[in-house]
């Protein structure tokens, strides 16, 4: 319905009319308003439903960037980069070869998504993974069987971190389907189907590179009416704090920490130290039967006494060292 007029902005029109300071034709034609729509890309995600993902994956980045350390030992940062909506056909040319494809069933929901690790991200993680310092490879080549069983470990992580930031929309369960190195393999739906893709942008160490999740219409279907802000912050729960909480201390558990005991200590000069031979004996400052002290890092945290378990050395606890000590 288009606006109404009052009677006074009626009166006005017409005095203009009248004495010729307003053009009819004029006005009619700055009036019209026409867009072109292109039936070939109709337009299924509007900037609602754009912004609700990115808040979705806002909350998906920051599980990244809490878990992946955990598995390479280094500093991971993660952020949304963009959101758009295009073809699969465009997004599918895009795409470098090789390249890291997961396909991922996004069931309940009637459709798969797919995942886009880049490349050097690849490499960079497979490095760190076998010991190396995180460098990806100069030169882009195709990735082995042994690496890819490697990466497909990520992906699987990376697919179950899906869960909690789509709680709030729908409960889903994740599976990864299968993984492609040639993205002419992944043709899981039309070309001319629209899809959302959200890129993130991942920086391990000093390298950066892109993971970009692309969405398609007909998978998101069923709950396009909950991708909206509104719903979003209605349905958010308030009683989480607990399991937040439960979650965080399962990630501290698997983190490893260096544990030393200490024997004892001693000096002696540089020429003795040159001179040691297989049997000689250095003194220590400590007695027999004196409890050790236990590091955890460069903290002293425990003593105890040094002994044997089967074919092993041990040692067993026999105090607990407090902060305030």
């Amino acid at each position: 319905m288009g606006e109404v007029l009052s009677q006074g902005e009626i009166d006005s029109l017409l005095a203009g009319l009248l004495s010729g300071d307003l053009d009819a034709d004029r006005m009619q034609e700055e009036g019209r308003q026409v867009k072109n729509y292109d039936f070939n890309r109709p337009t299924k995600f509007s900037k609602e439903h754009l912004r609700t993902l990115e808040i979705i994956f806002e909350h998906y980045s920051r599980l990244i960037s809490t878990n992946l350390p955990v598995y390479l030992r280094k500093n991971v940062q993660v952020a949304v980069a963009s959101s758009e909506t295009i073809t699969f056909s465009e997004y599918s040319n895009s795409l470098p070869n090789p390249v890291i494809l997961g396909i991922i069933n996004f069931l309940p929901l009637n459709g798969p998504i797919v995942m886009h690790l880049g490349t050097s991200l690849g490499y960079v993680i497979l490095d760190r993974l076998l010991g190396g310092d995180g460098v990806p490879l100069e030169k882009s080549r195709e990735f082995s069987e042994i690496e890819l069983a490697i990466i497909q470990k990520i992906l699987v992580m990376f697919t179950q971190l899906l869960r909690d930031p789509w709680k709030n929309v729908v409960d889903i369960s994740p599976v990864l389907g299968r993984i492609e190195t040639n993205p002419q393999f992944a043709q899981v739906m039309a070309p001319n189907d629209m899809v959302a893709v959200v890129t993130l942008n991942i920086k391990i160490g000093e390298v950066e590179g892109l993971l970009s999740l692309c969405l398609p219409f007909f998978t998101l279907e069923d709950v396009m009416d909950k991708l909206n802000t509104k719903y979003w912050y209605s349905s958010m729960q308030n009683n989480r704090s607990e399991d937040d909480e439960q979650y965080i201390e399962s990630l501290i558990r698997k983190v490893d920490i260096p544990i030393r005991a200490v024997l004892g200590k001693s000096t002696i000069s540089v020429s003795d130290f040159m001179n040691l031979q297989v049997g000689d004996c250095i003194r220590l400052d400590s007695k027999v039967d004196e409890d050790m002290n236990i590091f955890v890092g460069n903290l002293k945290k425990f003593t105890a006494l040094p002994g044997a378990e089967k074919d092993a050395y041990a040692v067993q606890i026999t105090s607990v060292v407090r902060e305030e000590e």
